[in-house]
């Protein structure tokens, strides 16, 4: 049996709310992806009348996503494993990968990593800011209002001292509209 751990790569809500036991936690970042609201949201920030929009791993050659890398014991790997896949492929959008992952303090690893998949209905990469950031502010899924998706994954981007220019725009603009 392997004993080493599997390593998660967290960059939207998984930040925020795992959602699973892990022993280690610590800052990375994926080389080739950016983090953008590109996926339409029909269950969990939306509805299939009313999509939300959620963040997803969009490929782009020159970018890098920071985020957080998660160690999960090898013992639960199989339950977290399943419990992940329940969550993040409701509806396929998204795309298990294991990607090396590089951690802050110089370790590289290999993590399973939900990307989107730019074949898939739901994906909406390119979208404006503006045109976002209305759809955020009216949304509400199954999880709640696509407006508390936003503002806790750009508070703790804020707290692990994560810049994201377009979160951050995000987040001030779509305060403005849900008023």
């Amino acid at each position: 049996m392997n004993d080493a751990p599997l390593w998660v790569f967290g960059y939207g809500s998984l930040m925020w709310n795992p959602g699973f036991a892990h022993c280690e936690r610590v800052l990375a970042s994926l080389p080739g992806f950016a983090r953008t609201f590109c996926m339409r949201s029909i269950h969990h920030r939306g509805t299939e009348h009313d999509p939300g929009l959620v963040l997803a791993l969009d490929p782009h050659q020159t970018a890098r996503c920071h985020g957080l890398a998660f160690a999960v014991p090898s013992e639960i790997r199989t339950r977290t494993l399943q419990e992940l896949r329940e969550r993040e492929l409701i509806s396929s959008a998204y795309l298990e990968r294991n990607l090396q992952l590089d951690l802050a303090d110089g370790r590289k690893v290999e993590a399973v990593v939900y990307v989107v998949d730019t074949d898939h209905v739901q994906y909406c990469g390119g979208l404006p800011l503006e045109e976002q950031a209305g759809i955020i502010a009216r949304a509400v899924g199954g999880r709640g209002p696509n407006t508390e998706y936003l503002f806790n994954t750009a508070a703790h981007l804020a707290e692990l001292g994560i810049e994201d220019e377009d979160l951050a725009w995000l987040a001030q603009r779509v305060r403005v509209l849900a008023q």
